[in-house]
């Protein structure tokens, strides 16, 4: 079994070495606050050494051979398949994820990779006409060059790997730097896992520090082209606002505040299922969960009786033991978010009809009713396991409700009638919206992204190559040309 926690180094240049930086990083795990590693900081000199690096390595691997390119992602996929318990230990020890959550995560992983594993070869260009006689226009797809990859504590092993992968398949060097939280999960894993899969040293580096080291210099560094960013919508969009004035492409992956909709004809059995798990899984933490439960008032007693019943069955408590559902959250700040988003719920006039006990890093399921849109937890993410349940007497109330959120990541309708729910999903402002099924689905090959303060840009499939790969225009005049002042 490999102990991942010796991965407590940069890993730049090819290289696993301490930072430069005085400041050092303690890894804890969320369940009992034990110190899992200690890492010493990388510091601006690391990140220049770390994109010089990739900039340096990228000249080579654009040229490389599509078949040997591919065969390092499906050595990754190998080594990820042979470690597949310790990666699963770590990602409970580091971020409080469950057995199950740590297996749909490694899951995940491996299906980016596999993705990626195609771009070499669908590096394609095209010949266009032209209106001057005698001009053959060619386009060529190619790599931007160096991207810089800023990944969150949530899902830190799928959403930097869902960069790191594809920017590597396009022929781009990559920097990595994992949230501070989980260090381990989000950055040197994925560092060992490729060291492992053959990629060529210092076209990976991956950097561990804390903002306060390094401020901007990450997103203002002259090397990247692309800076993809998953996190909150307050950081996304001062990152946008950095990288704008830098003429850098942005990818963000940002908040959501996602509805599922329980129409008057829905399985009820299957909604329950689908919105309990849409809100608690990995406690909550996850961009796509569902915020808000919006049911039709002919159903809603029905619902609500067997969604509490769920809910208050779910397991809360060790993440090691397998049949927990609800582990820690992050650290204590995302404790006390969630603690001060209840009070105000309470004070703002919605009831707790449902109200678990806060222990530690564990906070036990809120169900809230008597909810409505102006409320703060109608309106902010609820980035743990509290949910809003909300009745609504027709079809355009529920869409009206829906809409009412400076967010449009993810969204769910339930309803027997698929024409009715397909309909009702155009008219819903959100990049992403899945009819009979819950709000947390993440394919390798389709478009994911979303609208308002969720985000810019599409990631995944054919959207992933375009965003990290640009397009050159070459010509070629044939025949003379002549000009007008010749």
């Amino acid at each position: 079994m490999v102990n991942f926690k010796l991965l407590n180094k940069q890993y730049i240049s090819g290289e696993w070495k301490d930072g430069t930086s005085n400041r050092q990083l303690i890894d804890f795990n969320p369940y009992n606050n034990e110190v899992i590693t200690t890492f010493t900081c990388a510091s601006l000199k690391d990140v220049d050494e770390a994109y010089r690096s990739a900039k340096e390595a990228q000249k080579k691997w654009q040229h490389t051979n599509p078949i040997e390119k591919r065969a390092v992602f499906e050595n990754a996929v190998k080594y990820i398949e042979e470690n597949k318990e310790s990666i699963e230990n770590i990602i409970i020890e580091e971020l409080g994820g469950t057995k199950l959550k740590a297996a749909f995560e490694i899951d995940l992983v491996i299906n980016i990779i596999k993705e990626a594993a195609t771009y070499p070869f669908r590096m394609e260009g095209k010949i266009l006409p032209s209106p001057v006689d005698g001009k053959e226009n060619r386009l060529y797809r190619i790599p931007v060059g160096v991207v810089g990859v800023i990944s969150p504590f949530n899902f830190p092993f799928f959403l930097s790997m869902k960069s790191v992968a594809p920017a590597l398949g396009a022929g781009n060097g990559v920097v990595l730097k994992p949230h501070e939280h989980t260090p381990i999960t989000g950055g040197t894993l994925i560092a060992k896992i490729f060291e492992e899969a053959g990629l060529p040293k210092g076209l990976l580096n991956v950097v561990i520090t804390e903002i306060e080291e390094i401020g901007d210099g990450f997103i203002e560094h002259p090397i990247p082209k692309v800076i993809s960013f998953t996190g909150s919508s307050k950081v996304g969009k001062h990152i946008g606002e950095v990288a704008g004035r830098h003429l850098k492409k942005v990818s963000l992956e940002l908040g959501g505040n996602s509805a599922l909709i329980v129409l008057d004809d829905a399985d009820i059995d299957l909604a329950v299922s689908a919105a309990v798990f849409s809100r608690f899984t990995h406690q909550g933490q996850i961009c796509m969960s569902a915020n808000r439960i919006i049911v039709h008032e002919k159903v809603y007693d029905e619902f609500l009786t067997k969604y509490v019943r769920k809910v208050a069955s779910l397991k809360c408590g060790d993440p090691r033991d397998p049949e927990t559902i609800i582990g820690p959250l992050m650290n204590e700040r995302q404790v006390q978010m969630i603690i001060n988003l209840i009070e105000t719920g309470i004070k703002e006039g919605a009831t707790p009809i449902l109200k678990g006990e806060v222990k530690g890093n564990i906070v036990e399921p809120v169900i809230f009713t008597d909810v409505t849109p102006d409320m703060t937890i109608a309106k902010e993410e609820l980035f743990g396991p509290v949910v809003c349940i909300m009745k609504v007497e027709n079809d355009q109330q529920a869409i009206e409700y829906a809409n009412n959120s400076d967010f449009g990541l993810s969204g769910a309708i339930h309803t027997s009638n698929i024409e009715r729910g397909a309909e009702m999903a155009k008219q819903i402002e959100t990049g992403m919206i899945h009819i009979n099924d819950g709000t947390i689905n993440d394919e390798p090959i389709v478009a994911f992204g979303g609208e308002k303060n969720s985000g810019l840009g599409r990631l995944n499939g054919s959207w992933s190559l375009d965003a990290f790969t640009t397009v050159k225009w070459i010509s070629i005049q044939h025949t003379p040309r002549k000009y007008p002042y010749s």
